[in-house]
């Protein structure tokens, strides 16, 4: 499924793959990797709440940025809380990109090996091989309750209202 001009990139229209999820409805599984390439899926965070921040990539200010607001957020959440930020960067760099940053509170992992992530939640820019901006937060059933695909990929996200829709089922 393809989502034509679901998103822009310094305002060029992209098209996203993958279909485009409701709140209310049972998140889809994912395989991706951690900064030592192991494999980690949805299912590792059973019985969390779980909120994924998704980034283009990490080597831009408005991702690193989103980055550090949610490691910051995070460091106060309570254990059943899992933050995860996602992108199409390599291990390597993530690795990197944390140890540089103090990046030690979210999760953070690449979906660049298979796409799972992207092409199941529907935030892969075809155009790019990268994933849109976006903020999914989830229940510890696995079911959306907030979801926001930024609409222009060099724009940050609403982080007021993906923390208040997470503070709803804390």
């Amino acid at each position: 499924m393809e989502r034509s001009k679901a998103v822009t990139m310094k305002g060029n229209p992209m098209t996203l793959v993958g279909p485009e999820l409701t709140v209310g409805e049972k998140v889809p599984g994912f395989a991706v990797l951690d900064q030592t390439l192991k494999v980690v899926t949805l299912d590792d965070f059973k019985g969390k709440i779980k909120v994924i921040s998704v980034t283009p990539s990490l080597d831009t200010p408005v991702c690193d940025l989103q980055a550090h607001w949610f490691n910051e957020e995070a460091a106060s959440l309570p254990e059943d809380v899992a933050v995860m930020n996602i992108s199409m960067d390599l291990p390597f760099a993530i690795e990197r990109f944390c140890v540089a940053g103090g990046i030690d509170a979210v999760k953070v992992f690449s979906d660049h090996r298979d796409a799972s992530f992207g092409t199941g939640w529907g935030v892969l820019i075809k155009d790019l091989r990268l994933l849109a901006r976006a903020v999914f937060v989830v229940d510890k059933e696995d079911i959306l309750r907030y979801v926001e695909i930024v609409p222009e990929a060099t724009d940050p996200p609403d982080y007021d209202s993906a923390l208040s829709a997470l503070k709803k089922i804390l």
